[in-house]
């Protein structure tokens, strides 16, 4: 059982550090890259929901903390499916026999945690089983650094971390991505969305830049440009990096908000 409860204060904690994420700049290109692994194999991630109930993405996430998306590993802890895992959670899958498929042990790793399609998979409960998946240490014995688990490479962590079994850092930092950091880009990319995430509310947008496939290069667009995508990352649902470019993805979200494309955006028909 998890010794941490998702209460509503947890809840609005990680709501709040997911609409508030910033990919270190330095980290931006290998986050990418992640993504664009894990979105390139959807569909072998979509075969583990149909049979578990966990989202795809969650799924994705786990895969790339605990093997590095490595699909001859087991997804409990990254032991190689040629026999069953000997690192905790040891003797995994209890049942069959290895070699195992990546999928059959996928399925009984999220068993063996009790993640099915009846777990909460809101935002907030999503960020919240993907930490109990690692475990409640960082929370429990260490609050002052959120867990590099989820926010690896984010504006939300900078250093401290466990080493070994036991062994805490103040000084070591993760080299690995964080699993809320990933939904984030993918988030932005428009590769995934939360069921629980309502619609846009109909305030009023800031000055609303020209469509563009390139970056302005004046101070005052590109200022506006972040703006709006500062405005548009207010509403629930809509992830957009503000990065200064009005392209595609920006004019997407700014039409799930108000209806329309942006200014000259061609799709819009003007």
């Amino acid at each position: 059982m998890p010794t941490v409860k998702l209460t509503a204060a947890l809840r609005t904690e990680y709501e709040g550090l997911f609409n508030s994420c910033q990919i270190n700049p330095a980290k931006t290109a290998t986050v990418l890259k992640l993504v664009n692994s894990l979105v390139a194999n959807k569909t072998r991630y979509a075969t583990v929901e149909r049979t578990s109930g966990v989202p795809w993405f969650a799924v994705a996430a786990i895969h790339n903390m605990e093997s590095s998306q490595n699909f001859k590993c087991h997804l409990h802890n990254g032991d190689p499916l040629t026999a069953r895992t000997v690192h905790v959670p040891k003797g995994r899958p209890i049942t069959g026999n290895p070699p195992f498929t990546w999928e059959a042990s996928a399925a009984d790793a999220l068993a063996c945690q009790k993640l099915n399609g009846s777990s909460d998979w809101s935002l907030a409960g999503t960020l919240y089983n993907l930490e109990g998946y690692n475990g409640w240490g960082y929370r429990t014995r260490h609050p002052e650094v959120l867990t590099p688990y989820l926010w690896g490479f984010s504006n939300h962590y900078t250093s401290g971390k466990y080493i070994a079994d036991g062994t805490w850092s103040p000084t070591a930092t993760t080299q690995q991505c964080g699993a809320a950091v990933l939904l984030r880009r993918m988030a932005e990319l428009g590769q995934m969305e939360f069921d629980d995430q309502p619609a846009p509310d109909d305030d009023a947008p800031p000055l609303v830049p020209a469509y563009s496939t390139k970056t302005p290069k004046d101070a005052a667009t590109l200022a506006q440009v972040k703006d709006l995508q500062r405005w548009l990352n207010t509403h629930p649902g809509i992830f957009v990096k503000v990065d200064g470019g009005p392209g595609p993805l920006t004019s997407d979200a700014y039409r799930k908000v108000t209806g329309s494309y942006l200014p000259g955006d061609p799709r819009g028909g003007k």
